[in-house]
């Protein structure tokens, strides 16, 4: 009895900006420990190095600008909108050789093949999506989808994805992106294709989908929305200013978005990354790429089960300097997070992340 009163007087005044507790990831299938009250504690570690404010507009050393020599010898044409290439140094080659099928169960190995492109967005270095013009990022888009089209015809996976930021790896500051396609279903998409078709199979609608209709209806974690598009922090998101970009109907590759819906997109992409740079007032870094249903063999298939969507992944926690760190019990046991994303949306020390659409201190092109 002493048990159950005291559990149901913990359940009774239970806070989840108080309390730690555990979140499921539907796309994961599995959980996020969420422990906001340690954003309280003092922060006495690591502060990174500011970044560095001054991009030049055309730097004749930088590789990705163009009429530049690449490190192969290849010479940049004079593009003036995207511009697509080869990977200089692929981590995926067409023609690897084939490991073999004669391998002990501990030390299996199998063939790994594909291409990996470079994109870039813009001619100039001192831009980045946000800074862009709508009907140049829509350039963007379209360039996305066709470069799904023409790889997915071949290969299962095409992963569009892009680095900003040194704090992310990104060594060169020129607006870009990468798409490499591979002979094999890489462990996130697969995972998210089995948690997917599993709550199709058992709900009889796609997950993503009605997980945006609930978080449409709900509004307690969405940052921007649009007719056609919302972007929200996940209710399990891991990473602190962690976003998920989803289409309002079902679409199940980038591809097969209309011409007013690629548009739509254009402007929610620039609304959510302005929003980003605003919070810290800084060119926030972050990881983003895009998921949707699988290509080449799995074209005719029933993909009904996938919807498109975006992840995007920025590692800031407290201030432009001070990052979120995935090590030590994230690494050897859950994943973890500081602030819930319902504190994301509603902190006042937060508003600009929502209110403001102003990108700071610069000017649109």
């Amino acid at each position: 009895n002493n048990t159950t009163e005291m559990s149901s007087k913990q359940e009774a005044t239970f806070d989840p900006k108080e309390h730690q507790h555990l979140r499921y990831n539907p796309l994961r299938d599995s959980w996020v420990l969420v422990s906001a009250h340690r954003m309280k504690r003092p922060w006495a570690g690591q502060v990174e190095k500011p970044a560095e404010e001054h991009v030049p507009r055309y730097d004749p050393c930088n590789p990705l600008c163009p009429g530049n020599t690449r490190a192969n010898g290849e010479v940049n044409p004079h593009y003036d909108s995207t511009f697509v290439f080869e990977n200089d140094f692929p981590a995926l080659q067409p023609d690897a050789p084939d490991p073999g099928p004669h391998q002990h169960p501990l030390f299996q190995s199998k063939a790994a093949r594909g291409v990996c492109k470079v994109m870039c967005f813009h001619p100039w270095s001192d831009v980045t999506l946000p800074l862009m013009k709508k009907e140049e990022v829509v350039k963007v888009i379209d360039k996305w989808a066709e470069l799904v089209e023409e790889l997915g015809a071949t290969y299962p996976w095409v992963q569009i994805f892009e680095n900003k930021g040194a704090m992310m790896g990104c060594s060169n500051p020129h607006p870009h992106c990468q798409v490499w396609a591979s002979n094999f279903l890489p462990n996130e998409p697969a995972l998210s294709d089995r948690c997917q078709r599993a709550y199709y199979q058992k709900h009889g609608e796609p997950l993503l989908l009605e997980y945006a209709k609930q978080e449409a209806e709900k509004k307690e974690r969405v940052v921007v929305e649009s007719s056609d598009w919302l972007a929200v922090v996940p209710y399990w998101a891991t990473w602190p200013y962690q976003t998920l970009l989803l289409p309002r109907r079902h679409v199940l590759r980038i591809s097969d978005l209309t011409k007013d819906e690629r548009e739509d997109l254009a402007d929610i992409m620039k609304r959510l990354l302005t929003k980003y740079d605003n919070l810290f007032e800084v060119s926030f870094p972050y990881s983003m790429g895009w998921h949707g249903a699988p290509t080449g063999p799995y074209l005719e298939g029933d993909n009904s089960h996938w919807q498109l969507h975006a992840h995007y992944y920025p590692p800031l926690l407290r201030s432009a300097l001070v990052k979120k760190f995935m090590v030590g019990y994230e690494m050897l046991a859950l994943e973890q997070r500081d602030l819930t994303p319902e504190q994301v949306i509603s902190t006042t020390w937060l508003s600009l992340f929502i209110k403001t659409e102003v990108l700071f201190k610069r000017q649109q092109h």
